[in-house]
């Protein structure tokens, strides 16, 4: 057996970890069982292919550098925001050169790339990639407080005041205002 084989399946079985790690700050909220890291990661990957193309930006991209964003989370768990006073905030390019260390090159490279240029918030598709974290986040607080969880103002005021793009805005705007059911009603 390749040794490069070995290595994407191992990153592929860290990777997996994603679908059981849980974003832990919903718990200060209330809420019982929340989304794993994956099912986050998903809607803001969509969220940023959508959030791009209307920026004029690579959809494709923008989803892309969505994908890796919290793929660290495998090592660290999702570290609430009240952990922050008590820990250093974990540097996501050494977690990413870490867990890709046995990847073939061309893999290593492109994971560790995607991972640089979202941190560096550098091109628009990474400030789309961002916003559409945020975003997710927003519709989540909405969704839950919509079911009966009634302390989510803190996440939805805090995704509002750090987006970069005017369709991003627009969106948080109009979100806080539709019920997270309002696709049925057409």
């Amino acid at each position: 057996m390749s040794s490069d084989a070995e290595g994407l399946a191992g990153f592929g079985y860290e990777l997996g970890l994603l679908k059981r790690v849980r974003r832990s700050g919903w718990w200060h909220a209330g809420v019982r069982d929340p989304e794993s890291v994956a099912e986050h990661t998903m809607r803001a990957a969509q969220l940023a292919a959508l959030i791009a193309a209307e920026e004029g930006a690579d959809p494709a991209r923008a989803a892309f550098l969505a994908l890796w964003h919290d793929s660290q989370e495998t090592r660290t768990g999702d570290l609430p925001h009240t952990a922050t006073p008590y820990l250093a905030k974990p540097d996501p390019r050494a977690i990413t050169a870490d867990q890709t260390e046995r990847l073939p090159e061309r893999s290593r490279e492109m994971v560790r790339g995607a991972v640089d240029e979202y941190e560096t918030r550098e091109s628009l598709e990474a400030r789309c990639a961002k916003d559409a974290d945020k975003l997710e986040m927003l519709l989540q607080a909405i969704e839950y407080r919509d079911i009966g969880v009634t302390r989510t103002a803190g996440w939805i005021e805090s995704a509002r005041k750090d987006l970069y793009t005017e369709t991003s805005r627009r969106i948080a705007e109009a979100a806080v205002s539709l019920s997270p059911l309002s696709w049925r009603d057409r």
